[in-house]
């Protein structure tokens, strides 16, 4: 059994070495809307975009009640994040 682990953990590391790290755009989009949009406009962007459960809708606005007290420069710190993690892989 041991073996077998150990040939699964090699095959793997050889097979799937091209991971990478790039951020999709589409998450990109999503943070920065969630971080930066007020609630009501947030609201209708996430309604007319992905048309998710009225239940998802008050699970994210409940959470974004919470983000929206973090300070606009810690904010834009979390956003930068993901904006250089994409110009990085291009």
């Amino acid at each position: 059994m041991r073996l077998f682990l150990s040939v699964l953990l090699v095959t793997l590391a050889l097979c799937c070495s091209k991971a990478n790290g790039i951020t999709c755009p589409a998450l990109v989009t999503e943070v920065e809307s969630f971080l930066f949009l007020n609630m009501s406009v947030y609201k209708s962007v996430l309604q007319k975009l992905w048309d998710p459960p009225q239940e998802v809708i008050e699970a994210k606005m409940t959470v974004k009640a919470c983000t929206d007290q973090i300070s606009f420069e810690n904010r834009k710190l979390i956003s930068s994040t993901l904006v250089k993690a994409m110009e990085n892989c291009k």
